[in-house]
This record gives structure tokens, sequence and C-alpha cells, in this order.
């Protein structure tokens, strides 16, 4: 019988023993434990703190595979504790022991090949791995990149069992384990929150949001099967996705991996999840990730509270990183729009569709020279940290954070003078030139030849102020839109010309229609 705090992977014969390391949720949510005995045999759960018994509890195990689940009583963060499982079939008692358990907060950190890239790839990189020995209580666990047709009570494999952070397990490979991101902001949150952070690391590179989705969340959004035809990936270029996979990455069939890597570990109690996901998006289903993204937070947030026997919240916080960059000559539009659609199309978050989620804005932090290709920019360390203040923000109800770049509150249009005054919610740092960020969209201009057509034109800035970005466009007559940083690679490495004054955090793109 096998009895993770949280899920270590498939029944044994060999169960995980003394020296083994956990995290577990703290209260005032109860930590879920939860493993496979013998159908109809009683199993006694135990937490002790040296000789004493903080929670004992008995059921039986069900079903046809003898699946049994106890939550403990409510455990206020920190540790050490053991935890010792017994199974009693037949007059026969056997046992497993969990020492090292700790309890804190337990993230799942999801997405794609920016999520999965390892500490050993990232700028900076010694001087990161070093700083595991520093954080002996945030706690790692990774997934193997598994799919599957249904949906599994079990994980098919373990990279990394729960573990203790360490410069090999952090650096292990490329695109293997442990993610940059995942680990900085959870070192972050450690840090700050001074009690346990545990980690669980569930990516697969090369893989679109509906591969993570379940079914029920793909027919919100009218999808049911995988199309039968060639998906082209913007993540590797020149490179053809198919609708299963190819060498460069991973499965693209609808649900395979929500089936495989999302659907076992639900059992566990969690604090809330950081995604880094959406560019095999640019190429497929991209006007519909404004519907597939909210719906997997939705459904996500389901089933983990279901299946942790509500306890983890209903509404976990859910953060994100809005898309990086990919080519300075990208002709589409494909990343601006997937990077909209990411905020279900209002520019920032939270907003009514996308309730407590935090963001974190990288179109500034663009990487051409990177060695893993440009969509795969090294700089994570400026990512998890703006995780990590979103984080602070809304998961922890810190409001004295600064976590937002700043938005348009207010667009007033003035025909007759050809401008348009942006007043934007907070004091800007204006970092460099506007001149070909901002965009207007001309409509029904009649050409010399005496026919109408539309189009975007750069809109040059002529009065910047601390809050009011005065825009012209002498040259149409008729202005429907108006938008911002509207491209794949917007700006140089921070050079984005709009940040907060107070944070600066980069201003997110935007897209305004006029009635």
């Amino acid at each position: 019988m096998a009895a993770p705090c949280l899920f270590q992977g498939p029944r044994s014969d060999s169960p995980p023993t003394m020296g083994t390391t956990w995290c577990c949720s703290k209260s005032p949510a109860r930590a879920v434990v939860w493993g496979f005995g013998e159908v109809g045999a009683v199993v006694t759960v135990t937490l002790l703190r040296g000789r004493d018994a903080v929670s004992k509890t008995a059921v039986i195990a069900h079903g046809d595979v003898g699946v049994w689940k106890v939550l403990l009583d409510p455990i206020d963060h920190g540790g050490p504790y053991h935890l010792l499982a017994q199974q009693t079939f037949k007059q026969e008692i056997t046992s497993i022991h969990l020492d090292d358990v700790l309890f804190g907060d337990v993230w799942v950190c999801g997405g794609q090949s920016n999520m999965e890239m390892t500490v050993s790839q990232i700028l900076n990189a010694s001087q990161e791995l070093a700083r595991a020995a520093h954080y002996p209580d945030v706690r790692l666990f990774t997934a193997s990149l598994e799919s599957s047709d249904t949906e599994l009570l079990d994980l098919a494999k373990v990279d990394l069992e729960w573990s203790v952070p360490t410069a090999q397990n952090l650096g292990h490979g490329d695109f293997t384990y442990f993610s940059a991101v995942c680990w900085i902001f959870g070192r972050n949150l450690a840090r700050k929150l001074k009690y346990p952070i545990g980690l669980v690391e569930s990516v697969w590179g090369g893989t679109p949001v509906e591969a993570w989705s379940s079914k029920t969340a793909l027919s919100a959004c009218g999808l049911s099967k995988t199309p039968k035809k060639k998906i082209q990936s913007d993540e590797y270029e020149g490179a053809g996705r198919y609708e299963y996979m190819d060498e460069y990455g991973g499965p693209c069939v609808y649900s395979v991996l929500w089936n495989a890597m999302i659907h076992p570990l639900l059992n566990m109690t969690i604090k809330g999840a950081v995604w880094y996901q959406g560019e095999q998006n640019t190429g497929l289903n991209t006007n519909l990730y404004n519907c597939t993204f909210p719906a997997l937070i939705r459904d996500w947030r389901r089933s983990f509270h279901e299946g942790s026997l509500g306890q983890t919240d209903p509404t976990f916080p859910f953060g994100f990183v809005q898309l990086s960059t990919y080519q300075k000559s990208q002709q589409d539009d494909n990343f601006p729009v997937i990077r909209w659609h990411q905020t279900a199309d209002y520019g920032y978050v939270p907003n009514p569709r996308m309730p407590n989620t935090f963001m974190a804005v990288a179109m500034d932090l663009g990487d051409e020279k990177s060695p893993y290709g440009s969509v795969h920019p090294r700089d994570k360390l400026t990512v998890a940290r703006r995780l990590y203040l979103g984080a602070r923000a809304v998961a922890y109800g810190d409001h004295h954070v600064d976590f937002q770049g700043p938005f348009p509150e207010r667009i007033d249009v003035y025909y007759d003078h050809y401008y348009m005054n942006i007043t934007y919610n907070q004091d800007l740092l204006i970092t460099g030139t506007c001149n070909h960020i901002f965009e207007v969209f001309c409509s029904a201009e009649v050409d010399v030849d005496g026919e109408s057509r539309s189009f975007w034109l750069s809109a040059p800035v002529t009065s910047p102020s601390s809050r009011v970005i005065t825009v012209s466009f002498s040259e149409c007559r008729h202005v429907s839109a108006v938008r911002y940083a509207w491209s794949d690679w917007p700006c140089e490495y921070k050079q984005c010309p709009l940040y907060s004054a107070r944070g600066g955090l980069p201003a997110p793109l935007f897209i305004k229609y006029f009635s």
C-alpha cells in the first residue's frame, strides 16, 4: 500500500520508508493523505510529533482498486512530523512510515517549455543553484511526462519524488526538472512567509491548453475532438506540430495531459497554481484561447476542490505569465492575440471573467540570443518575481504590494484636432520612445484611386505626462480603435516605454475599439 501526504506515484511493493521528505497543506485547510490497499481493509493513519499523536483516523479501502483517503486534523505550518499508515486485512498488519513531513502551502506549477526550463538554463544560474542550500523547507516534486486517453487515478511515473532542493535536482538537465520559474517563485514565498512551501511541477513543452483541459472544460468552449490536421507550432521555428506529437515537443491531443498529469493530483490540498503556457496556441485554436484558458482555470478549481474533499479553495488563486516574445520579424499577430486572450480580452487581471488571478507581464524580456531559441528567454528571475508580487497581493492579501503595471482607465478622442488622450490608472515611468508602439485603426480611408480601405497606423506620442499619453492621428480621418504594444516583439529587453512609476512593472498591451 502507498500513503503519500501528497501524491508520490504508483502503487509499489516497496512503499516509502523513513528518510523520505514530504510537504502538506497547513491549517485552516486540512491535508489529504491517500493511497491504495486491499479492498475492504482498514487503514489507520497517524500523524506524530515526536512520540505524541497529533491526528489519528481510520478508513476502509474501497472500490475496485482499494482506494483510501484520509483528512488529517488541521495542522499549523512547520514540522517535522512523522506519519504512520497501517493496513489491517485478514488479521495481517502492514505499515509504511513517512519521515520529515512538513506543513505549509502547496503550489502546482503547470504549462509548457518556458515553465519547464530548469535553473541551469537561466541567467545567473550558478548563483541561483547556490541558493538551494538555504531553503531546506521548500520541497520539490515533479511528475513524469506521460499522456493517457483516460483519466488516471495514479501518476504513471514520477521524475522527482518529494525532495529537499539541491543544486543537482534544480539543475538536473535542459527542460527536465526542476522548473526555474516554479523554484524562484516558491523560494521567494518561503523567504517572505517564513514557513514551508511545497512545489509540484507538472509540465510538458510544446503542448496546447487543450491537452491540459478536461473534456468538461473543453465542452464549455465547443470543443470535443482534436482536429485531424497538422498543427503548426510557433514555438520552434520550422517545426510542424502534429495532432499527436513529434520530436520537438509534447502531445496536442485534447485532454491527454489532464488525464495523466493533473487528474492524479486532484486529491491534494493546494494553495494555488502558477501557469506558463500559450505559445503552442499561437497555432491552434488561437481565437478560442479567451474561452479555453478561463475554462481551464474554472475547471481546475472545481476539480481540486472536489478531489480534496472540499479542502482546496474552490476559487484558489491562479497566476500566469503573459507570453514573452518569439520573432522580431513575425508578420502575424498571434502572439499579441494570445496575450490579450490570456486576460479574457480585458487586458488585465483580476477581472470579472477571471477572478482571483494574477499575471506576470513578460513581453519586455525578449532574448534573441538565447541558446534555447528566442522563444525561451533566460531571464526567469524577473518572471518569477513578478509572479511572486501577484501572489502576495492576490493569494496572501498584501494590499501594499504593487503587482500590476499601468493600464488605461479612460480614452478621450478629439476628432476635430486629430488626437486622443489615454489616461492611465497610475503614475507612469516613461523609459523610452513611444513613437511606434501606439497605433490607431484608420477605417474607411479613401486612397488615390478612390477606393476605401482600413489599416493600422503608428500614432506618435506628442505630450506624455505623469498619467496621460497624448497620441496624434493626423493622417487618419476616421479612427475606430487604438492599441499599444500589439506585436510579437514590441521592445528590446526591459525597454518598453511605459512602466509603473512605483513598482517598475511594465504596462501590458491593450486594444480598444470605439463605437
